[in-house]
Parts: structure tokens; sequence; C-alpha cells
């Protein structure tokens, strides 16, 4: 069995590096943080000192990180992967980060002879701890045959969707839709709310119909208890739209919507709740009409 690499072990990257070890990997991790190197090594990896331990113990190096310069530093900074990586060596980065960066960041990997595929997830920690989480994957395809089966105990669905850096440009595409939906969820019931509708029955209601959705069973029923415990940070979701609109404003495509949900989320991270789950998005409406959905 193939020899992988875990850089990256929060929130996303631990649920993710546990189920390669439950289904059998021989799993090296590394962490800025020691206490999440020393869980892992617990259910048992291999602690690792860096990035580039990582790699030189490695086949297949996955890092899962916060944001592009991040993965940059941890990929080509010193004492990174590319420091450690044999010729041969497959990275895949599930971290979500601009596509640009994605590109850079392979162009060197092959000159080092090392092949990258970017992967980025949805689903949430919930889906991680699952093993259920949508991979899409930007790379070449061989290399991407290579490690399906990988991908595939982390995620319920593993796609590819073409070269490096498309992985990336759908999940921006991804966490436009997941913003909208949200907002769109949030003035919608605090509607009924303010209308005197129990916001459950309407949950219920309309859930079923075409306004269903899977942003809707997965956000509603914590909006409804009023648990904006953390799946997914609104910080993580604002870093999110701000490579969408970079993005989209490199390639001339006006995104009216996810700047006018950015600007909601900028709000609330000034408001004190950047570290609230995204649906927490609500607090924001529920704010302007002087109304509670919750309790």
């Amino acid at each position: 069995m193939q020899k992988i690499g875990f850089v990256g072990l929060g929130i996303m990257g631990k649920p993710m590096a546990k189920n390669l070890i439950k289904a059998g990997y021989d799993l090296a991790v590394y962490d800025i943080v020691p206490q999440r190197v020393s869980e892992l090594v617990k259910a048992g990896a291999k602690r690792c000192r860096s990035g580039k331990d990582v790699a030189a113990r490695s086949e297949i190096v996955i890092t899962m990180l916060p944001n592009s310069p991040q993965v940059m530093d941890a990929v080509l900074g010193p004492g990174g992967v590319l420091e450690g990586a044999k010729t041969g060596t497959i990275l895949i980065d599930m971290s979500s980060i601009a596509p640009r960066a994605s590109r850079e960041i392979a162009a060197k990997a092959q000159g080092k002879g090392v092949v990258m595929l970017d992967a980025p997830v949805s689903g949430g920690e919930p889906k991680a701890i699952e093993g259920k989480l949508a991979i899409m994957v930007g790379g070449p395809a061989d290399a991407f045959e290579q490690v399906k089966d990988i991908l595939g105990v982390m995620g319920a669905t593993v796609i590819r969707v073409g070269d490096i850096g498309s992985g990336n440009v759908t999940k921006l595409a991804n966490q436009i839709i997941v913003a909208l939906n949200i907002a769109g969820m949030s003035e919608a019931i605090v509607l009924a709310k303010k209308a005197g509708v129990d916001p459950q029955k309407v949950f219920q209601a309309i859930r079923g119909g075409l306004a269903g959705s899977a942003v809707l069973d997965a956000k509603m029923p914590l909006v409804l208890k009023g648990s904006f415990k953390p799946g997914f940070r609104i910080e993580l979701h604002i870093k999110d739209l701000a490579n969408a609109l970079d993005t989209a404003h490199e390639l001339g495509v006006p995104v009216p919507l996810s700047s006018l949900v950015m600007e909601i989320m900028q709000v609330l991270k000034a408001d004190g709740k950047a570290g609230d789950d995204h649906g927490g998005l609500i607090q924001f409406y529920e704010k302007l009409a002087k109304v509670r959905v919750r309790g």
C-alpha cells in the first residue's frame, strides 16, 4: 500500500487524515500545532518534523491548509514539501486556494519532477468525519487515476474536472452557490418569522420542493437550534469569496450577488462573528429585522 504524507491537521485535515489511517494507509503527518500531530500519532500515524520530512517518507503528499500563502510556504518554502520530495512524487493540494496559486505551485513542482493535483473539497467538518466529501480535482489524468482510490477514502464523490487549477475554479463556483443559498435561506426564514409563521414548519413545508437543497437541509436545523459552532467558519468563506472575486475580476466576469454576500459576511466579521459557522449569516438579517429565528 502506498505511503502517504499529510500536511495540515486542522478542522478538515484531521478527520481526513484519520480516515486514511482507518483505511490502512501508512501515514506520515505534520502540522505547526504539535498537539494535532500527537493526536494523529496516537491514531497510528508517524510523526514528522516538517513538510520536507513528510515528503521524504512518502510517495504521495496531501496538503490541507487555510489559503494560498500557507500552501506556498508549506510546499515551496524552507523545510517545505519540495525540499524532501523525490522525482515521481504526487502532490495533492486539497486546500481551497486561488487557481492562479495552484498553477504557480504546480509549475515549480514540475521543475523538481513532482506532479501536482489541486483537489479542494466541499462538505465541511461533518462530511470530512464521515469520509463523504465532494472532491473536485484538477491536474493530469494519469496522476488522478493513480490516487483516485485514496481520494475515495475521504470523499463520496471524486471528479476530475480538468487541468491544474480547475479544481479550485470548481470550488469557487461551489462556494458562490453555497453562500448565496445561505443568504437566500436567511432572508426567507427571517421574513417568515417576522410574519408570525413557525420557521420549523416553513422548513418542513419547503424542503421537498424546488427550494429544497443540501444547503437547506444542512444549515436550517442548526439555525433553528441557534447553533453556530463552526463546521465551516465565516472567516474561511470570506477567504473563498475573496478568491472568487479576484478570479472573476481577472476574467472580466461580473459577480454582483457574490460581492453583496461578501459584504454581509464582512459586517459579521466586524461584529465579532468571524469564527461562527457560515450558517450564522442569518444573524445579519435578524439584527436588521429585529427578530430572532432561533430559540
